[in-house]
């Protein structure tokens, strides 16, 4: 009972910080926010799962998306979320998996690597080829969910993991 209660509270303390996180970013110019708000995102995806495990990574990576549209950040098409959803859960399910249990810096760097490549495949996947081509879109639109799934989301899953791993160690220390 003890443990249900510890994750229920470590995945409700990081789903709150995304929900602040986003809050916060959702004023600032659209060029930047995906930027800023995609790095940050990641980033407390990338500590969620690294810290409290992958069904506090895959909660916190289900809910993101939804949050975020409520906020009026990013793609304001529903069928969109969810494959922003599911990238976001291949990130993390990437990152565990490739991570291990193992503390060593050259394998977490690697899953790193990999779920960031990961998560801008899938993305770039379910939104460019695939709902793109499926939904009535015209061509401005087609044209921008180009642009926001492909390149940037690569660079912002890269940001956000590599600000995880800096700052994790210094948070584990804090916790202890």
């Amino acid at each position: 009972m003890k443990n249900k209660i510890l994750w229920i509270t470590r995945t409700a303390v990081m789903l709150a910080l995304l929900v602040v996180v986003q809050y916060l970013t959702a004023s600032l110019p659209k060029p930047a926010q995906q930027y800023v708000t995609g790095s940050c995102v990641n980033a407390v995806l990338a500590v969620t799962v690294l810290m409290c495990g992958f069904w506090s990574g895959a909660a916190v990576a289900a809910v993101s998306p939804f949050v975020a549209f409520l906020f009026g950040i990013g793609p304001q098409l529903l069928p969109i979320v969810p494959a922003i959803a599911a990238g976001n859960l291949a990130f993390v399910g990437l990152l565990h998996l490739l991570s291990g249990s193992a503390p060593k810096l050259l394998k977490k760097l690697l899953a790193w690597l990999g779920a960031a490549v990961g998560k801008f495949g899938v993305l770039y996947l379910l939104v460019v080829q695939l709902l793109c081509n499926v939904l009535p879109l015209k061509q401005p639109q087609i044209d921008t969910f180009t642009a926001m799934f492909s390149l940037p989301q690569l660079i912002t899953a890269l940001i956000g993991g590599g600000v995880a791993i800096l700052i994790i160690p210094a948070l584990k220390k804090a916790i202890k």
